[in-house]
């Protein structure tokens, strides 16, 4: 069984794929030349990088309730964010989906 995965920001549904492997959770969004139009999560995971990146993305990162703890919108290539703490969850999402979340609120995260 499949379980399909989605964040709702400001109405709109948002496809989330969970990184789980070494090599997936290493790649991410890396040399993806196509837009991105759905996200990625990355569990157990409070640092990133954004190299070899061609777009820019948004980062939302959350602790295991979901409670956002650190947002950083538009990130460009070649960033490195560093441990934060009490993070959890990491998600990867297109640029410009997170511009009415703030700082503690709680990202609405939907499996069917």
């Amino acid at each position: 069984m499949v379980i399909k995965m989605y964040v709702l920001i400001n109405k709109k549904k948002i496809k989330i794929k969970e990184c789980k492997g070494f090599f997936n959770r290493l790649k991410g969004y890396m040399f993806k030349l196509e837009p991105i139009e759905e996200g990625l999560r990355f569990s157990k995971c409070r640092s990133i990088h954004t190299y070899f990146l061609f777009q820019n993305i948004d980062v939302v990162m959350t602790d295991k309730e979901n409670n956002i703890i650190k947002l950083y919108p538009n990130l460009t290539s070649e960033r490195i964010i560093l441990p934060k703490r009490k993070v959890y969850y990491t998600y990867e999402l297109p640029a410009g989906s997170i511009n009415n979340l703030k700082v503690k609120d709680k990202l609405k995260v939907i499996e069917d």
